[in-house]
């Protein structure tokens, strides 16, 4: 089991527009897709409260690299992601970062 941890950092003031396209647009695409949401949370104390944190367990790396291939190349997913910013007036995620994480042996979580 990986566990994928992504961080996107949203333009000033779009956070609402990113969990708004997470909630009515994103989710659905990930569950065509195959992901398997971990959780989705917001920044409650840290450096930036205009993120959105969220985790994704993969079985393998290749599960991971056909999921998120096939996401990617969703013309209906560009659509969605285009009209939401269209919607906002911009942009929405400034950057992103993402790490994989592999539990160690002694991990509650497998």
């Amino acid at each position: 089991m990986l566990l994928e941890v992504c961080v996107y950092r949203c333009e000033a003031g779009r956070l609402p527009a990113l969990l708004k396209r997470f909630e009515h647009a994103t989710l659905g695409f990930f569950a065509r897709h195959g992901f398997r949401p971990h959780g989705f949370f917001t920044t409650l104390v840290g450096q930036s409260h205009q993120e959105v944190t969220y985790m994704l367990q993969w079985q393998s790396m290749a599960e991971r690299e056909v999921a998120w291939a096939a996401f990617h190349a969703d013309p209906e997913w560009h659509e969605a992601r285009i009209a939401s910013e269209r919607d906002a007036g911009g942009p929405l995620v400034l950057n992103a970062s993402n790490q994989i994480l592999k539990p160690t042996s002694f991990s509650p979580l497998q």
